[in-house]
């Protein structure tokens, strides 16, 4: 019941229509799964990442037709309008450097939370190799607030923006939207 009241509170503050949330979450299962289905182990470790259907594939391929293969099978799976397809063609990361890659996340998100400027829930981050990945339906202010806070987390190499940007009429119609009907 818990699990189910925190879920709901976050379909309420999250940008994405409650149908987008779902088709997210689907489309990085079927994606995961295709994945694994159709490439040998061994030859990629892939981190599908959906927000409002967008796609973004990080980790390793073992090759440049490998990378090309994985961003093709993903852009099949349904409901998915885009790819961004940032697997890197190289070996997989050592623990070391996934433990630092979890700990710049958590020391975003953390920071993010505390800017009160703008709402952390309006963000999704990923970590790979000390590449920030920042997705989100946020304003160009937003945008570039939290750019700048992700640039001056320590360990942070590369920050890559993979924004829908909203204009700050439409936000406020999607907060209009979310708010409770009394």
């Amino acid at each position: 019941m818990v699990a189910g009241a925190a879920t709901g509170a976050l379909v309420v503050v999250d940008r994405r229509t409650s149908g987008a949330q779902l088709d997210d979450q689907s489309i990085e299962l079927r994606a995961g799964n295709r994945v694994k289905e159709q490439i040998a182990e061994g030859r990629a470790r892939v981190a599908v990442t959906s927000y409002n259907r967008r796609v973004l594939l990080t980790g390793e391929a073992s090759s440049d037709a490998i990378k090309t293969q994985i961003g093709q099978i993903v852009s099949q799976v349904e409901n998915v309008k885009e790819v961004i397809n940032e697997l890197g063609v190289t070996s997989s990361p050592s623990l070391k450097e996934r433990a630092t890659d979890t700990l710049i996340t958590g020391r975003l998100k953390a920071s993010l939370v505390d800017a009160k400027d703008i709402s952390a829930s309006a963000f999704k981050v990923t970590t790979e190799r000390g590449t920030v990945y920042l997705m989100g339906r946020v304003t160009q202010r937003e945008a570039d607030r939290a750019t700048d806070i992700a640039r001056n987390i320590s360990g942070v190499a590369r920050v890559v923006r993979a924004f829908e940007i909203v204009t700050e009429a439409e936000l406020a119609g999607m907060q209009t939207q979310a708010a409770p009907a009394e």
